[in-house]
């Protein structure tokens, strides 16, 4: 399979096979598939700390707190009951419902462009308020398709395995990884409280780098909040492109894969220029699919009502 996310997955499927080898080392072998989830994490650790801009300080913990208790539970209780049982009886039914996911993540991506582009985004940064509950029900929602895509390809690598071994595995990589996750996030937002707790120290090394971290952390998250809508764009449009190709549909994925070979080639750097051309590709696929959703759900029924109010003049 090709580059990009798919080919991070595979790595995480390869541990996960593993470890279902021998139910005396699901543990240690699950703990080196979480770990080795690096590009699926950075994925989830870019959309989260976007969900926290505008909240207090001393509100970012226990919102993140809730988000992973949102997650840890979409794994264990909805996630992992659903995709066992459709792997037992209905199992051609996973690609199909991944797919549903990957257009949601693209709308979601796309639906961020479109409120940068058209003010929204500032509309909302000015009122000031910020509905807790509506931050932590779209966090979770979005969280539920990347774990849904963990979950399900690492799944797709122990399908043969007995049922014990799989249910135990699944539930050590979605516990562990939830746990890297929103550790690495709670860690990133209140990095500016940790520069300045350095910043009030006597050691002069020490005010310098908290001054260096009060300064940069809110670039940084407003650089995370940008990347965490290309990581939406990015891994829905690519769920999109390997589904259709996994149910039939090859012409795209057979573009895309042209596209990858044609730089491939290029000495020191084919391998990376393949990447990022799967990449690319992956998050045009997901803007496109994204914004088609986007204009039926918001642009279109905006542009209608001023022809309704007329018509009932």
């Amino acid at each position: 399979m090709a580059g990009g996310l798919v080919a991070l997955l595979d790595d995480i499927a390869a541990l996960v096979k593993l470890a279902a080898a021998s139910v005396d080392d699901v543990g240690a072998a699950a703990a080196k598939a979480s770990a080795k989830a690096t590009g699926v994490v950075v994925d989830d650790t870019a959309v989260t700390p976007r969900y926290v801009e505008g909240l207090a300080p001393e509100r970012e913990l226990p919102i993140i707190r809730r988000i992973a208790v949102g997650s840890l539970r979409n794994k264990l209780l909805i996630i992992l009951p659903v995709i066992m049982v459709l792997s037992q009886f209905l199992p051609w039914l996973l690609t199909p419902i991944l797919m549903v996911g990957g257009a949601y993540l693209a709308y979601e991506g796309a639906e961020k462009v479109w409120e940068i582009v058209s003010g929204h985004r500032e509309e909302k940064a000015a009122a000031g308020t910020v509905d807790e509950d509506a931050v932590v029900t779209g966090a979770v929602r979005t969280d539920f398709i990347l774990s849904a895509e963990i979950m399900v390809i690492a799944l797709n690598e122990v399908d043969t395995e007995p049922f014990l071994s799989r249910l135990i595995v699944l539930i050590i990589v979605a516990v562990l990884i939830t746990a890297l996750v929103y550790g690495v996030v709670g860690l990133i937002v209140k990095m500016d409280d940790v520069g300045l707790s350095l910043a009030r120290r006597e050691s002069g090394a020490s005010q310098r780098v908290g001054h260096a971290l009060v300064k940069g952390m809110p670039r940084l998250l407003s650089v995370l909040s940008t990347v965490g809508i290309a990581a939406m764009l990015w891994v829905g449009g690519h769920i999109l492109l390997v589904g259709a190709d996994e149910l039939g549909w090859h012409w795209l994925y057979a573009q895309v894969h042209h596209l990858e070979e044609a730089v491939h080639g290029v000495a020191g750097i084919g391998g990376l220029l393949a990447w990022i051309a799967n990449t690319l590709a992956s998050a045009f696929i997901g803007l496109v699919v994204g914004a088609v959703v986007v204009a039926v759900l918001h642009v279109i029924p905006r542009g209608r009502k001023p022809d309704r109010a007329a018509a009932a003049h």
